[in-house]
């Protein structure tokens, strides 16, 4: 029997991406809402109960109002909001950050999808944390490029209209207030004990996302050098299919761009330095490991599949 899978906010960005990467496959069976029907809360409640996995697409409140139509305890579901992200009765899904991180995803039936900017500053900062080299209450900066697909069907079109604002063609810097929707979750699932500051940019291209921390050697455990970061991150990350470290570039590394993943669920950590100062780039897609790919990957692994079926 195919598992029934019904995507809340099957029109919108991610759940579109969602459904490009799971609509072929011939193990899953996918519940689609009429057009007309998709605001009715009846009908929604139905398609809510009915399946065995849901995603919800949606900004937060709907998502919160989908999950309280659920009535049927054997219904599973990845939210892509950012609603349940840093709620204790729902497991966060990065599976890759660590061995307890994928059992519960496993036995999860609440799965909290992470944000884009999220994953690639918490790819980075818990095998860190985790390996005793990054203090927790180090004063963490992160700047994150995003393409501009990040901002949701909005933000594409402006930058797709035939007669957009020229500034669009320059890198934009917003969540100025540097209180970014994505840090609470960062805080949550590092463990850090401060906010880190956090800066994002969006710039003149569709998907991909380079998110860089940047730190000093002589305020870690250690006083480790980039190289010896970059052999620690790898042998962390040693036995992921989707997450990669580059091998450390002794001499003037190359410049590394932001959509180099873009198309991917897979995530690459750039690690370099000089003297004492140390930062580390996370690429991926804003788009895959960033958000739909990510939600699909934590399928499979609810399911008990591979969790690279539909990925590759």
């Amino acid at each position: 029997m195919k598992t029934k899978v019904y995507i809340d906010g099957q029109s919108g960005t991610t759940g579109l991406q969602i459904f490009d990467r799971i609509g072929a496959r011939d193990d899953l069976e996918l519940l689609k809402i009429a057009e007309e029907k998709r605001h009715d809360i009846e009908e929604r409640k139905k398609f809510l109960n009915e399946a065995d996995i849901v995603f919800l697409c949606l900004p937060d409140q709907a998502a919160m109002e989908s999950v309280s139509l659920i009535e049927n305890d054997k219904v599973k579901v990845i939210d892509a909001s950012t609603a349940h992200r840093t709620n204790d009765n729902w497991v966060y899904g990065f599976p890759e950050i660590s061995k307890e991180a994928r059992e519960k995803i496993a036995d999860g039936k609440r799965i909290a999808n992470p944000g884009c900017h999220a994953t690639g500053a918490i790819s980075i900062i818990t095998p860190l944390i985790n390996m005793g080299i990054l203090p927790k209450d180090y004063p963490v900066n992160v700047y994150s490029l995003t393409g501009y697909s990040g901002g949701g069907k909005g933000m594409i079109a402006d930058y797709e209209a035939d007669n957009r604002d020229v500034k669009l063609s320059a890198p934009g810097i917003y969540g100025r207030t540097l209180k970014h929707k994505h840090v609470p979750e960062i805080i949550k699932v590092t463990g850090l004990e401060y906010a880190p500051c956090f800066l994002p940019v969006v710039d003149d291209y569709y998907k991909g996302m380079a998110t860089t921390v940047m730190l000093q050697s002589r305020l870690l455990n250690g006083k480790p050098s980039a190289k010896d970061v970059c052999e620690k991150m790898k042998e962390y990350y040693k036995d992921e299919f989707f997450v990669k470290v580059r091998d450390f570039e002794e001499e003037k590394p190359g410049t590394i761009y932001a959509n180099t993943l873009a198309g991917t669920n897979n995530l690459e950590i750039a690690v370099y330095g000089y003297e004492d100062q140390i930062a580390l780039t996370a690429l991926f897609d804003n788009l895959g490991k960033g958000a739909s790919g990510a939600a699909v990957q934590n399928m499979n692994i609810m399911l008990g599949l591979d969790e690279k079926t539909g990925l590759i």
